[in-house]
């Protein structure tokens, strides 16, 4: 009787087969998936200072690099949104801010692999951050501002970094994604002169959001946006709790104690507001 060929062999002898049929190695000066990536310059980048260095410090670093490009890519989405608002375009623009809203849902379950580390662990390598901090993410404080939570008081923060200064201050005086939210509605024919009257228009579009169907999942979209930023705030105190307790952070802030006083912050307080006034109908 011959013996069944396996599912194991008949695998292995199609997937050489299908190598076989794979394009040949690419010639010398085209695009390589590698160098369209950067990809030996961004594996270049993992520096840990503690010497011998700590198993753990890498995990740090990477995390945090990690941080750092999803930031650009939620700053370059909110500056399309931004644009989208400002022609007119209500779905448009909320097709990019759902794009950030499922960043930032991965930026919340990220920060919990640094969970993954002892406290003993991390202390073994933190000494060597001083005094750098989170504060000194420029990036992050772009994007608060670029979201319309504008607080020049950060800029200190950056002062031995003119070009960081430079940056903030720009984002300071620039466009933001509340400050468009709002040129929006009144783009479409609401009235937002005072926060009075932005709130009036608010709840008129909240009592009825299937005949304001478009700006209504906007709203909300912006919504979405505001709580998990909070998420990850508060997300980010419990695994700074959890790490080294009520410890001073690097930069010398109170730490912990920090945070928890950030997790109240909001960029669109009116659309949380709107909902205290709404009645049955």
């Amino acid at each position: 009787m011959t013996k069944p060929t396996s599912g194991c062999i008949y695998s292995n002898q199609a997937l050489s087969q299908n190598l076989e049929s794979l394009p040949q190695s690419p010639e010398a000066g085209q695009v390589t998936y590698g160098s369209y990536l950067k990809v030996s310059e961004l594996l270049s980048l993992q520096h840990p200072l503690s010497q011998p260095a700590h198993h753990d410090e890498m995990l740090f670093i990477v995390i945090h690099q990690a941080y750092e490009l999803w930031f650009k890519l939620i700053m370059h989405e909110l500056e399309t949104a931004i644009h989208f608002l400002d022609q007119g375009a209500t779905l448009k623009a909320r097709h990019y801010l759902k794009r950030v809203v499922e960043i930032q849902k991965l930026l919340v379950s990220q920060i919990h692999i640094l969970e993954t580390m002892t406290p003993k662990d991390f202390l073994a390598f933190r000494d060597h951050l001083n005094p750098a901090s989170g504060f000194q993410s420029r990036q992050f404080r772009e994007l608060e501002f670029l979201a319309g939570m504008k607080d020049a008081r950060f800029l200190r923060f950056f002062q031995q970094d003119p070009e960081s200064v430079r940056v903030l201050q720009a984002r300071l005086d620039g466009p933001d994604l509340s400050t468009a939210y709002f040129a929006h509605l009144k783009f479409h024919g609401w009235d937002v002169a005072d926060e009075l009257t932005k709130l009036r228009t608010l709840r008129t579009l909240y009592e009825d959001p299937d005949a304001h169907q478009a700006l209504y999942l906007l709203s909300e979209t912006l919504v979405d946006f505001d709580q998990y930023l909070s998420y990850w705030r508060e997300h980010h105190v419990r695994v700074v709790e959890r790490l080294i307790g009520f410890k001073k952070g690097t930069g010398g802030s109170s730490g912990a104690g920090y945070l928890r006083q950030t997790l109240s912050q909001r960029a669109f307080p009116l659309l949380w507001d709107v909902r205290a006034f709404l009645e049955k109908k």
